[in-house]
């Protein structure tokens, strides 16, 4: 069944008031029908059988679905790489499970974004997470300097290093004992909670980052790691880290 992303705030009395583009994109594109039914997700972790009825939709029941979610709340602050490359690490880090996603500016960013891509990258993340069934959308924040997406730290955190010694994510992922406030996570959960370990991992911009940006991480707690001994493109690099830390926290 046909899954559609619907904020919160369009929810009115067991109606689902929809905008514009969701019409068209039920109509037009999935090629519903007046009474015809679909998956209504609110992007928190709710979902609802709902019918649809002209410019609107009835909310039939609430849905109970298996949990798609990882037991880990994953952030990945990326810096942007030039062209539309951040499209394909909004949509593909969706896919893998990412919670959140921060768009970073670095030293060597060539990108300036501007609101439209913003609004852009929300609109994948809102696709892919429809498309591969996830309990939640990620937030995307607006981009900030990478000094500024230090303070954001997590439980662990992780700046992916091309050249070094640094150990490999891999081998940091096996020692789980940070997981989160040391209960387990709760395998019934919708959606990641304060009990869950949260990750941070980043990944600089074509180029790399510099020793500056390294050195500054450091301090601030960010511990350099490898993702192998083969130079990744910006926008390979955040699929194989998080696909190394959903292996290792997969149910």
């Amino acid at each position: 069944m046909q899954r559609l992303a619907i904020a919160p705030s369009q929810f009115q009395n067991q109606q689902i008031i929809l905008t514009a583009e969701q019409q068209h994109y039920l109509s037009r594109v999935l090629r519903l029908r007046e009474g015809d039914r679909f998956i209504a997700m609110d992007g928190l972790g709710h979902w609802w059988l709902a019918k649809l009825e002209g410019n609107q939709a009835q909310i039939l029941e609430p849905i109970l679905q298996p949990n798609t979610e990882l037991p880990v709340a994953i952030t990945l602050m990326a810096a942007l790489p030039k062209g539309n490359g951040f499209d394909e690490v909004v949509r593909y880090s969706t896919e893998v499970g990412v919670v959140a996603i921060v768009p970073l500016v670095s030293d060597r960013t060539l990108l300036n974004p501007s609101t439209g891509k913003l609004e852009r990258w929300r609109r994948i993340a809102i696709e892919a997470a429809e498309q591969s069934e996830r309990q939640i959308v990620p937030t995307i924040l607006d981009p900030v300097p990478f000094a500024t997406a230090l303070s954001l730290a997590k439980d662990k955190n992780y700046i992916c290093v091309a050249r070094g010694d640094s150990p490999h994510l891999r081998d940091c992922l096996q020692n789980k004992d940070f997981a989160g406030s040391g209960d387990s996570p709760n395998p019934e959960s919708r959606i990641p909670n304060p009990q869950h370990p949260s990750i941070a991992i980043a990944i600089g911009p074509e180029g790399g980052w510099t020793a500056a940006e390294t050195e500054k991480a450091i301090a601030s707690g960010f511990q350099p790691v490898s993702l192998g001994r083969r130079i990744l493109r910006a926008v390979t690099a955040p699929l194989v880290a998080l696909s190394l830390v959903a292996a290792a926290f997969e149910d």
